[in-house]
């Protein structure tokens, strides 16, 4: 059965997690040949992934390890219900946005006591070590560095004669863009933009560029109605003019890499991370470009962070916690390993490995490599890791959002159901 991302089983999950603690984290030093690790992500994740986990086998005599991916929509349902029946992955793939949450119900192993010795971290960016880290314990061991992006069909672009955006593209430049590639017709329900409204990381660049967040240091609400609304009728407006997909196509986009607007061909432009670049390429035949997200004023500052893009935690439940942090070592300090994943989980922490990896890119991957590298004044501070409550508030900013959309709420009332639902979430502490 494929479970579907709901707030209802969000909340069940969230409340097993919660009782997670009384139950207690079991005997995480036992020994256990055996690893389950769990990971969201597309095919070409997973083949890389796969392959570094053979070439750690054939290292390790005597270890076997069970790998299992889905897609984003689903893995978060399976994760909580797996960690609720205590059957949880012993290595688990954990987003900075969930983090807090899963730590602090006592779902994850705490991982300070490895570093340095059997957990290599000392060449690690510091903001990304304090990324992974929860009320002073190391929780995430960050798999690379990535950015929000914005990925265009290059070939797209060109065939309607549209130059590409440069980092000095504003959105009203931008929107502009994508009338003229809808009006082209050139490719059959083709549309200039996907609807970037129900996009977490691309409301957080515009809220930053606002001089905004999405949430206070201390875990509250950081946008207002006025900003939640503005949001909407933007998008309201380009709807209206041609600009981005209709509702009923971007509703097709079930959060992945193969369902994306650009991937199916309904859109010349979208919006995602920067390591997912490897697979959006993977699996487009036309070229793809990777961009920054749009200013909204000539003059504004760019709302960029460099990020983790994903952690690999340890399931608090494990039997196996020392083999758990030496598999993840060796998937972010081996070379060989290294060389086999590139930059599809984003850039290398690991100086030495960053090092490797670039000698070896292919052009997609030094594209991905290159972007991070080179946002310039468009980059700003990491914020701190989202409030427990974060997921489901995302969710709820879809679900508005595709509300907003089908025209079942205006903006104005988008906005104030986003805000009052988001404060509600995050206010449950």
């Amino acid at each position: 059965m494929t479970l579907r991302v709901s707030r209802r089983n969000f909340v069940a999950g969230g409340a097993a997690l919660l009782s997670l603690g009384a139950l207690g984290a079991g005997n995480a030093l036992a020994q256990d040949s055996r690893l389950r690790v769990l990971w969201w992500g597309s095919q070409a994740r997973a083949d890389r992934t796969n392959k570094v986990s053979q070439l750690y086998q054939s290292k390790n005599a005597g270890t076997s390890i069970n790998g299992e991916f889905l897609g984003w929509g689903d893995y978060w349902p399976r994760l909580a219900t797996q960690v609720a029946g205590r059957n949880a992955p012993d290595v688990i793939q954990m987003d900075y946005r969930y983090i807090v949450e899963y730590a602090r119900r006592g779902a994850l192993a705490p991982l300070e006591a490895y570093v340095p010795a059997k957990l290599k971290v000392d060449d690690f960016d510091r903001s990304q070590i304090e990324g992974g880290s929860v009320d002073g314990h190391l929780y995430g061991v960050s798999l690379g560095a990535n950015a929000a992006a914005t990925v265009l069909n290059a070939s797209a672009f060109e065939e309607c004669g549209v130059g590409l955006p440069t980092q000095a593209t504003t959105w009203e430049e931008f929107a502009r863009m994508g009338a003229e590639i809808t009006r082209a017709g050139k490719r059959k329900g083709m549309y200039g933009l996907a609807d970037g409204s129900v996009n977490e990381p691309l409301f957080e660049n515009w809220l930053r560029q606002r001089g905004k967040a999405l949430y206070t240091a201390e875990g509250k609400i950081a946008f207002d109605l006025d900003d939640a609304s503005a949001w909407f009728d933007m998008w309201a407006k380009f709807r209206k003019d041609g600009v981005c997909v209709p509702p009923d196509v971007q509703a097709l986009d079930k959060n992945d890499i193969e369902t994306n607007t650009v991937s199916i061909g309904r859109s010349a432009a979208s919006f995602a991370h920067s390591n997912q670049f490897v697979g959006y390429q993977a699996i487009n035949k036309d070229k793809l470009s990777l961009t920054n997200h749009m200013r909204i004023e000539a003059a504004s500052k760019g709302g960029h962070y460099r990020k983790p893009s994903m952690f690999f935690s340890v399931s608090a439940q494990s039997k196996a916690v020392d083999q758990a942090v030496a598999y993840i070592d060796f998937f972010v300090k081996n070379p060989e390993a290294i060389e086999i994943l590139g930059v599809e989980r984003g850039i290398p922490e690991s100086v030495a490995m960053r090092e490797v990896v670039a000698a070896k890119l292919d052009p997609q991957g030094k594209m991905a490599l290159d972007y991070v590298a080179g946002l310039g004044d468009l980059v700003g501070k990491l914020p701190p890791p989202p409030p427990a409550g974060a997921g489901e508030a995302e969710l709820a900013l879809r679900s508005i959002g595709e509300q907003v959309g089908f025209e079942q709420l205006s903006p104005a009332d988008g906005g104030k159901a986003l805000v009052d639902e988001v404060a509600r979430i995050v206010g449950r502490g």
